[in-house]
């Protein structure tokens, strides 16, 4: 089994090796898609996927995606860049530009519940998440012997409320700069102002949908209750505002009053690792695009 996931990830490496996808926001206004294409035209690029949207076309912001294919692109890429700052400035770009062969590399954080986490991993596994799981970080040890069957490096820090500081500062010692993005699977803890400037929307959580209805401890227990029909997930950015960042994904699933509390809790941890895999899905192919307060996903 393992032998045929990383020679899937082997095979997907080599047909996307020259592949490589532009990230774009800017103020919208005439012949924004006809540059880039031009120049990516003249440089000898071959698009293979385009997708844009303007949220108003009188004087709001344009967002485009694009992926390309461009021989020897290793070699060829600085000088892309390079030569496309014109481009962008004349537009007033923000902009970027990933190798699709070079996969994003994740921090895993868990406290200790486990369903979100074995879904990304499963996911990894099968080769449906095109990214490396770098390591997994713990206040806990309950997932180590489970994350360590992988070969995935745990480091367990434990939090309380007087070493929070000192826990966190281990925390980026142990990420460094080479993690990409770092994904909250369930991780009971609130992430200082100090790390998020680390890591600005780079860091994606997942809670329930109730907020902010049921704020506090049991909000299942509280949901049902008030005999709610709808339970759903969220996945998002992490801001300073807490679980108030940009949103990427949500889901909703319909209930009814023969669902008790566990029940209930059962079909929450359901959507909620469907929703935190689709958004980390979307984080490593390059689909979201943040302005303000607000996600665009292609």
């Amino acid at each position: 089994m393992e032998i045929h996931v990383n020679q899937h990830r082997v095979n997907t490496h080599t047909v996307y090796a020259n592949r490589a996808r532009m990230l774009i926001s800017c103020p919208d206004g005439p012949g924004i898609v006809a540059a880039v294409s031009r120049f990516l035209h003249e440089h000898g690029a071959n698009i293979v996927q385009s997708d844009q949207y303007t949220m108003d076309p009188e004087g709001g912001m344009f967002f485009m995606r694009v992926e390309f294919d461009l021989p020897e692109l290793t070699e060829a890429l600085p000088k892309l860049e390079q030569d496309f700052g014109t481009v962008a400035e004349q537009f007033r770009m923000q902009w970027h530009i990933s190798c699709v062969s070079r996969k994003k590399k994740l921090a895993i954080f868990v406290s200790k519940e486990d369903h979100c986490l074995v879904e990304l991993l499963w996911q990894w596994q099968a080769g449906d998440l095109d990214a490396d799981i770098a390591m997994v970080v713990s206040n806990h040890l309950d997932m180590k012997e489970y994350v360590e069957s992988f070969g995935i490096l745990y480091h367990h820090i434990p939090v309380t409320p007087e070493t929070k500081p000192e826990a966190e500062q281990r925390q980026l010692e142990v990420i460094d700069s080479d993690i990409d993005v770092i994904i909250l699977a369930r991780y009971m803890q609130i992430i200082s102002p100090k790390f998020i400037e680390h890591y600005r929307n780079r860091i994606i959580n997942i809670h329930h949908s109730f907020l902010p209805a049921f704020v506090g401890g049991k909000p299942y227990a509280q949901a049902y209750n008030r005999g709610v029909k709808i339970i759903g997930a969220t996945a998002h950015y992490v801001t300073e505002e807490l679980d108030g960042g940009p949103i990427i994904e949500q889901d909703v699933q319909r209930v009814s009053h023969r669902d008790d509390v566990t029940e209930l809790k059962r079909i929450g941890r359901t959507i909620e690792r469907v929703v935190l895999a689709r958004a980390v899905k979307w984080h490593v192919e390059d689909r979201i695009l943040v302005h303000e307060n607000k996600t665009v996903v292609f």
